[in-house]
């Protein structure tokens, strides 16, 4: 399985990558805005997104969007500060899987991603 981490703080970026906890996702790309995401997701089809909500130049919200376009069948785990409820239940309208809250371990990261992986039907 390919990933795509998406997330303005560079230190976040790198968090992800060295603790995802899954020895079968490979690290395929990593976005520092959603415009960015999006140009990477057409070069390299990631089965995985984790994406970030506040971000400049574009979005989470704006980047899931265009995202389930063009990787109709990634599984996006939103990462984000923003506990806003409101927020958290728009991007998986749009069409995000999971969620889970900054600043989190890297077992609450693992675990996610894994649940991500597991339940979500694939299709």
């Amino acid at each position: 399985m390919k990933m795509l981490i998406v997330d303005d703080s560079k230190i976040i970026r790198q968090k992800i990558k060295r603790s995802h906890g899954m020895k079968e996702i490979l690290v395929v790309g990593s976005a520092a805005n959603g415009e960015e995401a999006v140009f990477i997701a057409k070069k390299t089809n990631p089965d995985v997104i984790t994406m970030d909500l506040t971000m400049p130049k574009m979005d989470g919200l704006a980047c899931i969007k265009e995202i389930v376009d063009i990787v109709p069948n990634a599984l996006i785990l939103v990462i984000s500060a923003l506990a806003d409820k409101a927020t958290a239940i728009e991007a998986l309208k749009l069409g995000a899987h999971g969620f889970l809250c900054k600043p989190f371990t890297d077992f609450e990261l693992a675990d996610a991603i894994e649940q991500l992986v597991l339940e979500t039907p694939h299709g």
